[in-house]
């Protein structure tokens, strides 16, 4: 298992102390490849901790973030605690129980973590939390469940919030719809607005044509040419099944009309020996575009485990947007805290978090 990294003070994004605005603070909970904790990052948290149980998935947090303060273990063992003060409790607690490509077990699923996440909310107290899942959380089927974590997070002192965001509303090129809640105390919840569309999206040719020309493919400008739509929303399936794919069958016959063979995941793009006629397949790099991760972010593992890191992901554009709109509703509640005061707060915070590493 790799090793865990603290974070340092110094490694802060945009917002630092020196430049008259207070930090923010994260844990995030569930992590995977880092889709949902690099949004934060975009946005302006500082991580406390990145906690995550899958070995591939904490060597790609490490290989992308080595300065990051990864924590490699099943959260059921995370001490909240040791993270009182944090501005924001995050994670994509595991979406099977939930999911419509599952058995949707919903609580009397082994792998529901959201009573862990509700223990870490009431360990840590957080200043907000925001929890991602599937489409199918919002379902009518799990309306009580929904109420039951509802009910407990006001009940710790929240004001709870969820919307089903679409991916492409924010610049993402598929429609992958996503159940997200955020929850802040009650003196910040009034001031929490949900982002805003930002426009049409880029279409999968506008995304990866380059990609799929790099090898010299002779059919790649006729492929750009019917690739002129958005994507079928990325499945990362589970461990329980096989190999990579890109989806159940109504999404491989969208995929195949944009010219893509998604019965697999290809180790490189068509180089010039692939047929002009044959559809090909897309590697790894292609789709994390297609999931929003910026082109120098890498994925260790094979090629099923990366693959699962991708198809998983929150999108990160998704994430930080609603990240950024959790730091405004913060900043304007802490306006009426001495700047000084709060981040000298995040400061001990953070260097009490390096001394329990």
């Amino acid at each position: 298992m790799p090793r865990a990294v603290t974070q340092k003070s110094d490694n802060t994004p945009t917002g630092e102390a020196g430049s008259g605005e207070r930090i923010f603070t994260a844990l995030e909970i569930c992590a995977g490849g880092g889709g949902q904790a690099l949004g934060l990052e975009q946005a302006g948290f500082l991580h406390a901790g990145v906690a995550e149980i899958d070995e591939s998935a904490c060597a790609t947090l490490l290989h992308n973030r080595p300065d990051w303060n990864v924590l490699p273990m099943d959260i059921r063992a995370l001490q909240g605690k040791l993270y009182r003060g944090i501005d924001l409790l995050a994670g994509g607690v595991p979406c099977p129980p939930f999911s419509i490509a599952g058995k949707q077990l919903g609580h009397k699923d082994e792998r529901d973590l959201f009573p862990e996440a509700l223990r870490l909310v009431e360990e840590a107290q957080p200043k907000a939390v925001m929890l991602e899942n599937v489409k199918g959380f919002s379902s009518e089927k799990f309306a009580d469940y929904r109420e039951r974590l509802k009910s407990s997070l006001n009940e710790l002192g929240y004001a709870v919030e969820w919307r089903v965001l679409n991916a492409s509303d924010y610049g993402v090129p598929q429609l992958r719809p996503r159940f997200v809640l955020v929850a802040l105390r009650r003196r910040v919840a009034k001031l929490f607005r949900w982002p805003e569309p930002v426009g049409a999206p880029p279409t999968v040719a506008d995304t990866i044509g380059e990609l799929i020309a790099a090898r010299g493919w002779p059919g790649a400008q006729a492929w750009r040419e019917k690739a002129q739509e958005i994507a079928p929303t990325l499945v990362g399936g589970s461990k329980k099944h096989g190999g990579p794919d890109l989806g159940p069958t109504r999404a491989k016959q969208k995929w195949l009309e944009l010219g893509v063979d998604a019965m697999g995941v290809a180790n490189e793009p068509p180089g010039p020996d692939h047929p002009i006629e044959k559809p090909p397949r897309l590697t790894v790099q292609m789709v994390a575009r297609l999931q929003g991760f910026p082109a120098d972010w890498q994925f260790v593992g094979g090629k099923t485990a990366a693959y699962r890191q991708v198809g998983n992901a929150f999108p990160p554009p998704v994430a930080g947007a609603v990240a950024k709109a959790i730091i405004t509703a913060l900043k304007s509640e802490q306006l009426k805290i001495p700047l000084e005061d709060a981040t000298k707060q995040q400061l001990m915070l953070l260097d009490a978090r390096r001394k329990t590493a």
